[in-house]
């Protein structure tokens, strides 16, 4: 498969940039965007390129595995950082810039490991669809001069699964994830014990076939998101038996369905819901 005029001349400013750069550390989760970044690093740096990934309660042990047989795989070095998200102050009680507390600290580290390594750039793998929601994340970035060339190249979530897929990437395909944090109603007070909830749930959905989803919690309450092409495998009577059975015992009160299926920052749709009742809450003081 050839690369598209467009693509192409996004492809090599992506290269450009990546050898301006000379050394990088990319935050490597696993995911689509950030496996094309290291993969086109790592072929333009080669050992001037490490991975950093983080290892912690909100990121699930299947993308951490994925991650490490990746880099062993390609022969890239990778550095593993613990990461505890519920001990950054203010973090666990998610608030709407939940995501900026967690990538600033992370980032910091990121940045002082780099120091360390002798490498010379942090980046990132955010696209430029990522402009559009809101991405509270994004301002750490910019507070801290991490890089983020993909977005600078103009690429796009489906350039990168465009590109991905022309260099033979396994993920080119792989369904969009975010931190298990991201499936909290905001103002709820993040636990170990609900993130484990989550990623139990969603880890049970995954091995039943079903794709793009999301498991949200309210409380004891799981709402699943699913493709509306694939409501009809969330509904048929022996799955909902054995996901009503296994949410249960992993600590769900009750089950449901979101009927507006599965969409990106579902949980964004409260944030002017939860700012005006901290205004009222004040106000009450």
């Amino acid at each position: 498969m050839k690369l598209k005029d467009e693509l192409l001349v996004k492809y090599e400013k992506l290269k450009r940039y990546l050898h301006e750069l000379g050394s990088v550390a990319v935050a490597y989760s696993s995911g689509v965007d950030s496996t094309l970044l290291l993969k086109i690093a790592h072929e333009e740096l080669g050992d001037n390129v490490i991975a950093m990934t983080a290892h912690s309660h909100a990121f699930p042990q299947r993308e951490y595995e994925e991650a490490s047989a990746f880099c062993e795989q390609e022969g890239i070095r990778q550095i593993i950082v613990e990461a505890d998200e519920l001990q950054m102050e203010g973090f666990r009680m998610n608030p709407a810039d939940r995501c900026y507390i967690c990538k600033h600290a992370l980032f910091e580290n990121f940045l002082t490991l780099a120091k360390e390594q002798q490498i010379a750039w942090v980046a990132e793998g955010s696209n430029m669809d990522d402009e559009g929601d809101y991405r509270p994340g994004l301002r750490a970035v910019a507070e801290l001069g991490v890089k983020s060339p993909l977005r600078y190249a103009g690429l796009t979530k489906e350039d990168i699964r465009n590109l991905s897929q022309i260099l033979g990437l396994p993920t080119w395909n792989k369904p969009s994830y975010a931190c298990l944090a991201s499936r909290f109603v905001y103002g709820e007070e993040i636990t170990k014990e609900k993130l484990y909830m989550v990623e139990q749930a969603e880890k049970l959905l995954m091995d039943m076939g079903l794709k793009q989803m999301r498991v949200r919690i309210h409380g004891t309450i799981a709402r699943i998101e699913v493709l509306p092409e694939e409501f009809g495998v969330l509904i048929k009577q022996d799955n909902c038996d054995r996901i009503v059975r296994c949410f249960k015992e992993y600590g769900f009160s009750y089950i449901t369905m979101d009927l507006q299926g599965y969409r990106t920052g579902s949980m964004n749709e409260t944030i002017e819901t939860v700012t005006e009742n901290n205004s009222n809450t004040c106000n009450r003081n």
